[in-house]
């Protein structure tokens, strides 16, 4: 496993140095973004909201309201909630593209980038047959331009498809297409004599009105409230501006159109019921009036009244005229009797009673007379001849007043019996006036109730007021909506901080390479031997030598140090380089490696190059190919002097090229001749550099791990794969390479003399 004791950390300083590394990246990223941010600001046109504000006037105005379940019939109040609906409808909206004519538009070109909608001073404008817009079911865009003549060159499209293209021509131009003709003409806005750069769109109105209605939003401004927003976000306010204040204006007209209608229709149910209930209103009428000529009646009240005073007069009357004639009979009884000759008759009739009087004055003198004369005094008996005489008369007068009376009393009782008779009918006919004059009121009332009704309706319809309340006209917000510029450029600007790290974290994920030694250190389980940066210089294959102190040689000398410490055994000479795949650098690494030893005063260093299937060393070092290593090997009895170049290309370091490629050379290297070889070798010097080839395509090098003391493993950043370092691993869990370290080939590490002067 990787040595990741610091994996659960994140390295912000290797961060930071592996982003200050790439500088260059981020100013690359700075300047894309910023001038993608500027080509933004000046291109686009700025968006503006626009909104305006309604109130609702509930609608409390209906004409029969007071009438209850009738007037549900004819109308009942609106609601907030379907008047928004009412005022985004798809009919609404159409009818405003329509009296607005927005279903055709202008983009003019201003500038390098930009196109402004001209609404409403579009330099040109679309004519069509009249019934076009309300059949056409694509839309139709004219890329117009114009020269500085006045020469027009036109193409149509439709769904994608050029219908029609017309070049210099002059305007109008009159374009035939499988939709209709189109005629193209100027308009006052137009200038002559400048150059015209115009697209231009034509849909027809439910198209349009689709398209404003998802631009267009209508919402109740609180809930506590009737008020309706209206909002639109545009880029041409004075276009906003038009859209919802003819909204309002037809969404009024609608209100009222219907207001009217419902009271035509009310007026027209009114007058209908009129003529039904005048006719029975007169039925009715006539039916009282039938009624009181067969019952003798004018007021069913008065006539009540009338026949109760009359029946307590005749009562009276009646009571009156028995009392008389009792009386009468009374009184003649008193007469007739003989006992009663002489005396005083005790009651008075008013019709006799001037004779009664006389009759009582000559009683009462004959009384005064009897009381001082005899019985046959002569005074005395003319004076009872004459009572006698006068009672005659008397009782005369009374029978004549008896009969009267008694025929007084039978008539009058007579009228009680007929006034009695006829009051008892008289709960009958109230209840059949009453009946009859119920129904009449009736009709009488709603009659009266409707002819109110109808002037009621007739003064609404002719002052008749709009639904909606305007409480604010369309007004453009002052601000523009989103994004400045400014916080456009510094969001560019964080892009641009943003995309090397997020550029360069997807390439390490794409690449699966390792790109710093930081980076390398925590895949590998090998100790790291050092580290070798990039030589931009061209110096060849050798960049140490005595009196050389550049950063490449002060790391070479850096991994000499180290590569001694792990040759700490008395007998550890041999060092066997190798890497994963060729191109790493690692016959470059040798070379330098064996040139750094050779440095050491007193020491010897000799470099093989057994790399026999790929041999380079010779290449490099600039000497002949041959005779090499294979050749000696192959051939028995060769003297090793043969094939060791002396002092090449530094003093005191020695150099056994590879020599011709062998057609065995698994085999070669695995023969006992290189176990002689290395025997004498470790003989004859100091340090013994093996260049050897890739462990990652041959299994060559792990034949020489018997007679070498340490393997240095060569890796490259961006080149080498972790993949390859994952396999350095194994090889290291394996033991397949005697003290196996890693370098790390290609970094930016500079390493200054001593303590980093020069």
């Amino acid at each position: 496993m990787a040595n990741n004791n610091n994996s659960d950390f994140i390295d912000i300083k290797g961060l930071l140095r592996q982003y200050l590394s790439k500088w260059y990246l981020f100013v690359i990223s700075a300047v894309i973004c910023g001038g993608i941010a500027l080509l933004f600001c000046k291109a686009r046109v700025r968006t503006y909201g626009v909104r305006a504000n309604v109130l609702i006037q509930v609608d409390d105005t209906n004409p029969l309201s007071a009438m209850g379940a009738v007037g549900d019939l004819l109308g009942s109040k609106g609601r907030v909630d379907d008047e928004v609906y009412v005022i985004s409808s798809h009919s609404l909206l159409r009818d405003v593209v329509k009296t607005l004519g927005i279903n055709q538009s202008n983009m003019v070109k201003r500038g390098l980038l930009k196109r402004v909608d001209t609404y409403p001073d579009g330099p040109l404008r679309i004519v069509t047959a009249p019934e076009l817009p309300d059949t056409l079911t694509a839309g139709i865009t004219f890329k117009v331009k114009v020269n500085e003549k006045g020469m027009a060159t036109i193409e149509a499209k439709a769904k994608r498809k050029v219908i029609a293209d017309i070049k210099n021509q002059p305007l109008p131009v009159t374009l035939t297409t499988p939709y209709g003709d189109f005629t193209i003409e100027k308009t006052e806005f137009f200038t002559e004599g400048e150059a015209l750069n115009d697209n231009m769109s034509f849909t027809g109105y439910h198209a349009a009105a689709e398209d404003l209605a998802l631009d267009v939003s209508a919402s109740i401004a609180s809930k506590k409230s009737n008020a309706i927003e209206l909002a639109i976000d545009t880029k041409n306010p004075a276009l906003g501006e038009a859209i919802l204040n003819e909204i309002i204006t037809l969404y009024n007209q609608r209100g009222i159109k219907e207001k009217n209608l419902q009271g035509e229709k009310t007026s027209q149910f009114i007058a209908d019921r009129l003529v039904i209930l005048n006719e029975g209103l007169n039925d009715a009428e006539i039916a009282i009036e039938q009624y009181k000529r067969e019952h003798n009646l004018t007021d069913l009240k008065l006539d009540m009244t009338y026949s109760a005073q009359k029946m307590g007069d005749l009562e009276k009357s009646l009571l009156t005229a028995e009392t008389e004639a009792e009386i009468l009979k009374m009184t003649l009884e008193f007469m007739q009797n003989p006992d009663n000759a002489y005396a005083l008759v005790p009651a008075t009739i008013p019709d006799l009673a001037e004779t009664m009087n006389t009759y009582n004055e000559i009683i009462l003198k004959r009384i005064e007379l009897l009381g001082s004369a005899q019985p046959n005094n002569l005074m005395l008996q003319q004076m009872n001849a004459q009572i006698d005489a006068m009672r005659t008369n008397v009782l005369t007068s009374i029978k004549r007043a008896k009969v009267s009376a008694d025929l007084t009393v039978k008539e009058i009782g007579r009228q009680v019996d007929a006034t009695r008779s006829s009051m008892g009918e008289i709960p009958t006919k109230e209840r059949e006036f009453y009946t009859l004059q119920r129904e009449q009121l009736v009709k009488h009332n709603l009659y009266m109730f409707l002819l109110q009704r109808g002037e009621e309706t007739q003064m609404l319809m002719a002052n008749a007021v709009p639904k909606g309340q305007i409480v604010d006209e369309a007004y453009t917000l002052n601000k523009p909506l989103g994004l400045g510029n400014m916080m456009i450029m510094m969001l560019a600007m964080c892009i641009a901080i943003c995309l090397p790290p997020a550029y360069l974290f997807l390439r390490k994920l794409l690449r699966n390479k390792f790109e710093t030694r930081e980076e390398a250190e925590k895949y590998v389980d090998v100790p790291v031997l050092g580290e070798m940066c990039q030589i931009r210089e061209s110096k060849g294959s050798v960049v140490v030598g005595n009196g050389i102190y550049s950063s490449s040689s002060e790391l070479f000398r850096l991994l000499r140090t180290n590569l001694l410490f792990m040759l700490n055994g008395a007998d550890d000479k041999v060092v066997l380089m190798t890497s994963a795949r060729s191109g790493e650098g690692k016959s470059f690494i040798s070379i330098n490696l064996a040139a750094t030893l050779a440095l050491l005063k007193g020491k010897r260093v000799l470099l093989i190059g057994m790399d026999i299937r790929k041999p380079q060393l010779a290449n490099y070092l600039g000497i002949p190919a041959n005779p090499g290593l294979t050749q000696y090997l192959s051939t028995p009895g060769m003297p090793i002097e043969n094939i060791i170049r002396r002092n090449v290309p530094i003093e005191n370091m020695d150099v056994i090229v590879a020599g011709p490629v062998p057609p065995n050379p698994a085999e070669l290297l695995a023969s006992d001749h290189v176990d002689e070889l290395f025997r004498h070798l470790r003989t004859m010097y100091d340090y013994i550099v093996i260049d050897s080839a890739p462990v990652g395509m041959v299994s060559d090098t792990f034949s020489l791990n018997r007679v070498s003391d340490a393997t240095v493993f060569v890796t490259r950043v961006n080149y080498s794969q972790i993949t390859d370092l994952q396999y350095l691993n194994k090889i290291n869990h394996d033991k397949r390479l005697n003290k196996l370290s890693v370098v790390i080939n290609g970094t930016q590490s500079k390493q200054g003399y001593g303590y980093g002067y020069k």
